[in-house]
């Protein structure tokens, strides 16, 4: 009788994303990631986990044709996830590339305009949430 080990669900996850990682699903991977703009789109949407299209193209200053552009293709190359949420498309990583995405952005973490684009998306962020609270407490009243 074959000795079998148990393995823990983290383990059958990364054996599921080693699985779905092919040489043309990396071909892929690395096209996509050959472009600054979705370099750019790609590390706000794995540092916030999720953004809507609205947000990335105010924090990137794209307009939405660039921005819709740059997520189809992040999107057709299996990068990237949507949710449609009433009228808004919220994108994500998509779990087999995200060990990848990850490894990749930890050798740019400190570059200066990825950090930028994460300090813009942080007051834009910061700013909504004043805007929200006070139209929760009725402080913007219409003239």
């Amino acid at each position: 009788m074959a000795n079998f080990v148990q393995a823990s669900p983290a383990t059958i996850t990364t054996l599921m994303r080693l699985k779905h990682f092919s040489l043309a699903f990396g071909q892929q991977i690395l096209k996509a990631l050959a472009d600054e703009s979705r370099l750019r789109i790609l590390h706000l949407i794995l540092r916030n986990r999720e953004m809507c299209t609205s947000d990335l193209e105010q924090v990137l200053d794209f307009t939405q044709t660039k921005t819709s552009r740059h997520l189809a293709y992040l999107r057709n190359a299996g990068l990237v996830a949507p949710r449609k949420l009433d009228q808004w498309v919220y994108y994500s990583i998509k779990d087999e590339g995200a060990d990848f995405v990850n490894q990749i952005f930890s050798y740019m973490e400190r570059d200066t305009i990825l950090q930028k684009d994460l300090e813009v998306y942080q007051i834009l962020y910061s700013n909504r949430e004043l805007a929200v609270t006070k139209l929760q407490n009725r402080r913007w009243i219409a003239s």
